[in-house]
């Protein structure tokens, strides 16, 4: 059935994020029947442009993300172009009467989603430009999208916060991460709440560790005034992970729903302990070689000043306040020109009471692992021993194995196509409560305005020598056994 229909509007519409992500992922809903005829979308931008000329640029855009043909021209047909100029008062009203005139033109209701594919610094004042003409409500729903970063530390962040409430109530807010629109997120609990066999088994007395990675083969690029700004801690620590770790420790919601499932995470939060400095490791990156080939350190990257203190990794180890987690480390890692690109969350088990195969001469001693693996091959693995064929008796370790590729290979969607459609249909679940910011960053604020040191690790390896406590020690052979 296709969602309700709607006005789709994105400020910064000819920017690379709604090039490379959003109009594909519209266009792939249309395309599969999510999104009915009943449908617009209006780009919104500073430079002049004309609706023809957009539209080129939009089956350009399509074209480019491998996706043509009658599905491009029916997105295409219903993209129109507005300019907003230096965002004056008049130019949001201006844009309001281009929507309602939109709105006849395809018999669509007054029903507006606004995409702030914007500088953060453009959040506020492009509320404010809405509500000051009325186009925060309307006769019939009204939704504002937020890109991360969602403020830079708590200070700014509960002041956007003020700034979108003052015009948008929390249920019209829709804080975007894209982490949490991939199916092996989401599958997460199902994993967790649909088998018996896992919940049981989900707590301190079964699980001795979790470890979340998100590691990345490739340095700044072209990101470097922002990255430098930013660092491993605000790009990917702050949100991304954090959102992962609060799906593996929240307990079980009320109900499958945004309020129930958004409430537990925030609990999860709340409940982390203080940050200490002996459970942080700070690292960059220097020279080193990745795939055959040599890349310069960190420092000597085009745009990062020579007296940069910006961190390219971040290591942690966190306890969980709570009856399920007490006692059990949860590690979170995250870096910069790693071995390869890869999100992974570990979840290591604890071992038998006694090992008893080592009174055999067995002297291979493991504690089971399931590791969850968002990027790049979504898929489940579960790591245990078994009897290898022969004499003397030995044992092996091998994974049990799920991948999405091999049995929905045509039906995996991106994660902005399940966001968008999510917002048209009003379901809040994969989104970012505000509560939920303020609360991250009120745990790493302390750690932001106090850092600690940074250590080096050459490029092409997992970090610094003083973070290799914080991985769980199976987690380098289960890596090469999944790729």
């Amino acid at each position: 059935m296709a969602a309700s229909p709607c006005i789709f509007v994105i400020f910064g519409g000819t920017g690379d994020l709604s090039r490379r992500k959003l109009l594909p992922a519209l266009a792939r809903n249309v395309a599969e029947g999510h999104i009915g005829d009943r449908f617009g979308v209006v780009a919104v931008g500073r430079s002049d442009n004309s609706d023809e000329s957009f539209r080129e640029t939009v089956l350009g855009s399509l074209a480019g993300a491998g996706f043509g043909g009658e599905g491009a021209r029916r997105l295409a047909d219903r993209t129109h172009y507005q300019v907003v100029g230096q965002g004056t008062e008049e130019d949001y009203s201006a844009l309001g009467r281009r929507l309602a005139e939109v709105g006849r033109a395809h018999d669509i209701p007054p029903n507006h989603a606004f995409y702030m594919s914007l500088p953060p610094s453009a959040f506020g004042p492009t509320a404010a430009g809405l509500g000051g003409v009325g186009l925060n409500e309307s006769a019939g729903w009204t939704r504002v999208v937020v890109e991360k970063p969602f403020g830079t530390s708590l200070a700014t962040a509960q002041a956007l916060n003020e700034e979108l409430h003052r015009y948008y109530t929390e249920d019209q807010i829709y804080r975007i991460d894209h982490y949490l629109g991939k199916e092996t997120v989401q599958n997460l609990l199902v994993l967790r709440l649909a088998n018996a066999l896992i919940e049981s088994n989900w707590n301190r007395d079964r699980i001795s560790s979790v470890q979340i990675t998100v590691s990345e083969d490739l340095g700044v690029g072209t990101r470097a005034e922002y990255y430098d700004r930013a660092g491993a801690i605000r790009d990917m620590v702050q949100n991304h992970l954090t959102q992962l770790l609060t799906l593996v420790a929240m307990e079980v919601p009320s109900s499958f729903d945004a309020y129930a499932i958004r409430n537990e995470k925030i609990k999860v939060l709340r409940s982390l302990q203080p940050l200490r400095g002996e459970n942080v490791v700070r690292g960059r990156y220097t020279a080193g070689e990745i795939g055959g080939k040599e890349v310069v350190g960190y420092l000597d990257e085009q745009g990062v000043p020579a007296e940069s203190e910006t961190e390219t990794f971040a290591a942690f180890r966190m306890f969980v306040d709570s009856w399920r987690w007490q006692g059990v480390p949860f590690y979170l890692r995250t870096g910069k020109r790693m071995p390869r690109k890869t999100t992974q969350i570990a979840v290591r088990f604890r071992a038998a009471p006694v090992s008893f195969f080592k009174q055999m001469g067995c002297s291979h001693d493991f504690n089971g692992v399931l590791t969850i693996t968002l990027q790049p091959d979504e898929s489940f693995a579960l790591y245990f021993d078994i009897k290898k064929p022969g004499s003397p008796l030995a044992l092996e370790r091998i994974p049990l194995r799920f991948s999405y590729g091999d049995y929905f290979a045509d039906e995996l969607p991106d994660a902005y196509e399940t966001l968008l459609l999510d917002v048209i249909e009003g379901d809040q679940t994969l989104f970012v409560h505000g509560e939920e910011v303020e609360e991250s960053w009120r745990l790493y604020s302390p750690l932001l305005d106090n850092p600690t040191p940074i250590f080096d690790y050459p490029a092409g390896t997992w970090g610094p020598s003083e973070a290799e406590g914080f991985a769980i020690p199976e987690f380098e052979l289960c890596q090469r056994n999944t790729t």
